[in-house]
């Protein structure tokens, strides 16, 4: 089978096509026929090994796929090892996968794992929002950010305030039902979302840009206000926190990984939420956003569009 390995660290130039014998058949695992698999921010950390968890070399990025089973049902889910999906084979657990509905599409299906329970857990789970409290959500036309603002909207936020890089993405993000929409520079951010909510601090940040954005998102809380850190895209650390600091205003910062709701329960905090974020899809009610599909050996492109911001949506590579 074709597959993208990486057999040493680095940027998205380490991601090379190879033939690799297909995965072995395992009791208890589905194997998929992929058709699609999804590209996150976190398998640009995976290839240069700064990501939460560490990595072992050789390895085939990617922890999401949609596809056929051998009796053509076609399932998405996580893959099994929690990498290998960048290729046109890969093994999932069905405790991990749902079937796809008629009409939904594979970047829609993709799009409701990684993206869409990292939403809904940044706003169910951590954050714990209550209706009416206001909300700001940067990176708000990707894929976390553009599911983020509907369901907030959708959950009752009192004003969804999107952050974003540029013209055409704060317009993607007010047509999504964001109420207001600024630029992602950091410089007067602070200010920028304190205006946007009507001079008013912010209750929830949902952040994951890092470095002075973080810094900036952190100065816009309200009196218990929660800032949620979910990743790093800048590769910049934040200035470091005293707890002290965080006394005055009783503010809060959260970190998120989805992993750990995983390793928790995967069945309260996984398969429920998953099957709430489709039926809100098959109804409607939610549209996660198609980004761009790569043909899975323009894998380095896509990475190096992501990790320019130059995507929107859920980014796929399509395997066939």
């Amino acid at each position: 089978m074709r597959a993208i390995q990486v057999t040493r660290f680095g940027g998205p130039e380490v991601l090379e096509l190879v033939d690799l014998p297909d995965p072995d058949p395992i009791p208890g695992l589905e194997v998929l026929a992929v058709d699609a698999s999804g590209v996150n921010y976190a398998d640009t950390h995976a290839v240069e090994n700064s990501y939460l968890s560490a990595q072992e070399l050789p390895f085939v990025p990617g922890a999401e796929v949609v596809g056929r089973t051998a009796d053509g049902r076609r399932l998405c889910g996580f893959t099994a090892s929690g990498s290998g999906g960048y290729a046109d084979r890969a093994l999932v657990a069905p405790a991990a996968a749902f079937e796809v509905p008629d009409g939904v599409s594979d970047a829609a299906a993709l799009g409701l794992l990684v993206q869409g329970l990292t939403a809904w857990h940044l706003l169910r789970t951590s954050a714990r929002m209550v209706p009416g409290e206001s909300v700001v959500v940067h990176a708000a036309a990707g894929g976390v950010g553009s599911l983020a603002i509907q369901l907030a909207k959708l959950w009752g936020a009192g004003r969804v305030i999107a952050v974003a890089s540029s013209e055409e993405k704060r317009q993607l993000a007010l047509d999504l039902g964001a109420d207001v929409a600024i630029d992602a520079d950091p410089e007067g951010m602070t200010a920028a979302i304190r205006e946007a909510n009507g001079g008013k601090r912010v209750d929830i940040v949902l952040e994951m840009v890092g470095g002075a954005t973080t810094d900036a998102s952190l100065r816009a809380l309200a009196p218990f206000g929660r800032l949620v850190v979910y990743g790093m895209a800048s590769r910049e650390a934040a200035t470091p926190i005293a707890p002290s600091s965080l006394m005055t205003g009783s503010t809060s910062v959260i970190g998120f990984w989805l992993v750990d709701c995983m390793k928790v329960d995967p069945i309260g905090m996984v398969a429920q939420p998953l099957a709430d974020l489709v039926r809100l899809v098959a109804s409607g009610e939610l549209r996660p956003l198609p980004g761009t599909a790569y043909p899975l050996e323009d894998a380095r492109r896509a990475h190096e569009d992501m990790r320019a911001r130059r995507t929107t949506g859920k980014v796929t590579l399509t395997a066939r």
